[in-house]
């Protein structure tokens, strides 16, 4: 009875010895899907979503993540194109825009930006890269116009197809041949800013950072003046107008609110701005991605200003040479009411208006 005992219990000690080391091999593989992107990207892929690759970045903060949609490829690869606007008369652009229709369907508010925790030294150098953004891209806009310029930020830092930090959205493509918003690549930052309409541009996007959201464009990721028209915009869902800036977001899923799952970086940093002489060199093969070319050395002081004296705010492609004059804040909003009339059919688009 004891022996038989004694072996009994034996036995059960090695089988449990043996579904120990079982468990233990399942839980291993079970880790090792877990922690597996590929097996995230074909479950993504089964369930209609896309898959996104992370590309090496500077501090994870300047470079976009990898797209391989082809779709979505094909849509970022033409609003990085340096001749994605053409140069045009200002009327006959105004002319293209209003030919595109503004969507019928709702549009849904983004959710706010409420990051888990940021470091304080990040979050005044994103307040600092938002703040000029709102400013040199729309200083002279409308209240929701330049809330509208802020929301995009925000966006591109919560949507796939960007970097995953403010200052990284902002400054995205600076020391590449076409930079995402122009202010940081054609001279504008060498100008000292108005005090009173940086403070406002500065309070606006302490209110984006806390959490404000302008629910007038949604989750518009583009946005370009009234003046160009690029060719993009018909492929693109346009969204609204706030003073001279059409804004778009995305067409189909990349532009519907659960696209808009990015987890933010928390590392913000402003770049060393290059010479533009210094990196207009595309790569071998075409991939339009650029190669620097040259150090940094102290290129702010070299960039070529390409704006008028009068403008502080607007949206221009250095890449194009233009020295466009932004009126002043009475000949925008004269030049707006015209464009309102337009847009009403209330006159032809070659006729002036007369008076103020």
């Amino acid at each position: 009875m004891t022996a038989a005992t004694a072996r009994r219990y034996g036995t059960v000690a090695h089988d449990d010895n043996r579904r120990t080391m079982l468990w233990l091999v399942i839980m291993a593989v079970v880790v090792t899907l877990l922690t597996s992107r590929t097996m995230w990207d074909q479950l993504f892929a089964f369930v209609g979503g896309d898959t996104v690759q992370t590309a090496n970045t500077d501090h994870g903060n300047l470079d976009a993540p990898v797209i391989t949609d082809p779709e979505m490829v094909r849509l970022i690869k033409l609003t990085e194109d340096p001749d994605a606007v053409p140069v045009q008369a200002p009327e006959t652009a105004m002319t293209r825009n209003q030919a595109i229709p503004f969507s019928t369907g709702p549009v849904a508010s983004a959710r706010p930006f409420h990051p888990a925790t940021v470091d304080p030294k990040a979050a005044l150098t994103a307040l600092r890269c938002l703040t000029q953004a709102v400013y040199f891209e729309a200083a002279y806009e409308p209240l929701a116009g330049r809330r509208a310029v802020a929301q995009v930020v925000i966006n591109r830092a919560l949507h796939p197809a960007f970097p995953k930090s403010i200052c990284g959205v902002v400054y995205q493509g600076v020391n590449r041949p076409v930079c995402q918003f122009s202010f940081t690549c054609d001279g504008s930052l060498n100008r000292r800013p108005n005090p009173a309409k940086w403070k406002e541009a500065e309070d606006i996007a302490r209110a984006a950072l806390a959490g404000y959201v302008e629910p007038s464009v949604g989750h518009a990721t583009h946005y370009h003046a009234n003046y160009v028209s690029p060719y993009w915009a018909p492929k693109l869902v346009k969204i609204a107008q706030l003073g001279a800036h059409i804004f778009y977001r995305w067409p189909g899923k990349w532009g519907a609110p659960g696209a808009f799952s990015g987890r933010y970086s928390g590392v913000e940093a402003i770049p060393t701005i290059l010479a533009r002489s210094a990196v207009v060199r595309p790569r071998d093969g075409g991939d339009g991605q650029g190669a620097i070319q040259a150090s940094a050395g102290n290129a702010l002081e070299a960039l070529q200003d390409r704006r008028a004296d009068n403008d502080a705010g607007g949206r221009l492609d250095p890449s194009l040479g233009w020295e466009l004059a932004i009126p002043e804040p009475e000949e925008t909003s004269r030049a707006s009411r015209m464009m309102a009339r337009q847009q009403a059919g209330e006159f032809d688009v070659a006729t002036k208006e007369s008076g103020s």
